[in-house]
C-alpha cells in the first residue's frame, strides 16, 4: 500500500513539475519580443542635436508603434555607418536602408544638382516653387528611376554661408583660401570661380581638418555650423547665402517595394508626420541659432552678395550640359 502511495505521490509531483515547466515556457514566449518583419538602418551625416536626426528618431518611434513592431528603424548619426556618398552606394547595394542627401546625387544624375546649385535660388519661396514645379517632380522621379532611391519629402537646410578665421566681404577676399566643400561638382566650380581653393571632403572630417589647418574655411547652413561645433575653430560667419538648399530623406526603392500594402500606407503616413515635425523643429531652431553662434564667439559678417553672384554664375552655367542649361533657364522663368 505504501509502495502504491509513493508511486502516486511521485506521479503527482511529476505532473506539477510538468505544469510549472509548461507555464514557464508560456511566460518566456509571452515576454519574448517578436522579430520585426523589416529591420531598417539609417545613416545620417549630422549629430544628435540636429533637427534631421531628431526627426528620424521621432519617425522611428511612431513607425514602430503604428506597425506594432513590424517595422523597426535604427538611426546612426555623425556618419558612423558611412560617409554621405558611401551611404548612397550602400543603400543601392541593400546594405543599409535610409539616409538624407541632396546635391551629391548629381554624381549619378545631373538634374539633382539643382537642389543645391550655388547662386540660383534667392530664398525659401524660390525653393518651394522649384520643388513643386514639373522640374522638381522630374528630379524626384529620376531619383527613383535612375538611382533607386525614393525621396520622402524634403527637409529645409536654410541658406548656406561661409565660415572662416578672417572676414570675407567680397570675392577678392577669398584669393587662395582653402575651402572645404561637399563632393559636388557645382560647388567646386563656384568656389574656383570666386578665387578660392575648394577641397571636397566628407563632413565627418571637417572639424578636425579646420582644427589642424588642412582647410581654412567651410560652408554650411546655420544649423550645421552649430551642430558641427565649428564655432570652436572658426571666428566668422560670412553671410554669403550662396545656396538656398534642402535635403531629401530617402529610402532604397527596392526596400520600399518589399513592404506589403498595409505597411506601405502606414510608412508613408509616418513619413508625412516626420517631415511636418522636422519643419517645426527647424523653424524653432532658426529663431535662436544666430544668437547662439554669436554667444559662442562668432562674428556675423554682411557681404556683397551681388558681387559673389556675378563672379560665379557664368562659370556655373557653363559647367552644365546643354540640356541642364535649358533647365537652368526654365528655373529662372519660374519666378517671373
Amino acid at each position: 500500500m505504501s509502495f502504491i502511495s509513493n508511486v502516486s505521490n511521485q506521479l503527482s509531483l511529476l505532473k506539477r513539475l510538468g505544469l510549472l515547466l509548461t507555464l514557464s515556457l508560456v511566460l518566456v514566449q509571452c515576454g519574448k519580443k517578436s522579430e520585426p518583419e523589416f529591420h531598417l538602418r539609417a545613416s545620417l551625416l549630422v549629430n544628435e542635436s540636429h533637427t534631421w536626426f531628431q526627426a528620424f528618431e521621432y519617425f522611428s518611434e511612431i513607425l514602430e508603434e503604428r506597425t506594432n513592431g513590424r517595422i523597426v528603424l535604427d538611426n546612426y548619426h555623425s556618419e558612423q555607418l558611412a560617409k554621405e556618398s558611401e551611404a548612397i552606394r550602400m543603400i543601392r547595394a541593400g546594405v543599409i536602408d535610409m539616409t538624407t542627401t541632396g546635391s551629391p546625387l548629381s554624381n549619378w544624375v545631373e538634374i539633382l544638382t539643382f537642389c543645391e546649385l550655388p547662386f540660383l535660388l534667392r530664398d525659401s519661396t524660390d525653393m518651394r516653387v522649384l520643388i513643386n514645379s514639373d522640374i522638381g517632380k522630374r528630379m524626384e522621379q529620376e531619383m527613383i528611376d535612375k538611382i533607386g532611391l525614393r525621396p520622402l519629402g524634403q527637409f529645409p537646410g536654410g541658406p548656406r554661408h561661409l565660415t572662416s578665421n578672417r572676414p570675407i566681404k567680397h570675392p577678392d577676399d577669398l584669393k587662395g583660401l582653402i575651402v572645404r566643400v561637399p563632393n559636388v561638382p557645382s560647388f567646386v566650380t563656384a568656389w574656383e570661380a570666386l578665387g578660392a581653393k575648394p577641397t571636397p571632403m566628407a563632413f565627418s572630417e571637417v572639424f578636425t581638418s579646420l582644427q589642424q589647418g588642412t582647410v581654412e574655411a567651410q560652408e554650411n547652413g546655420f544649423a550645421i555650423i552649430k551642430a558641427g561645433g565649428f564655432f570652436e575653430v572658426q571666428k566668422y560667419v560670412n553671410q554669403t547665402a550662396h545656396v538656398v538648399s534642402w535635403t531629401y530623406p530617402v529610402i532604397g526603392e527596392e526596400k520600399f517595394q518589399m513592404f506589403p500594402e498595409d505597411l506601405r500606407k502606414i510608412f508613408l503616413q509616418a513619413v508625412e508626420d516626420m517631415v511636418k515635425h522636422e519643419h517645426k523643429l527647424f523653424l524653432k531652431d532658426q529663431e535662436k541659432i544666430k544668437s547662439d553662434l554669436e554667444e559662442a564667439g562668432m562674428t556675423l559678417v554682411e557681404v556683397d552678395k551681388d558681387a559673389f553672384g556675378e563672379a560665379a554664375r557664368e562659370s556655373i552655367f557653363n559647367s552644365l550640359s546643354p540640356e541642364m542649361q535649358k533647365v537652368y533657364n526654365d528655373i529662372l522663368k519660374l519666378r517671373e
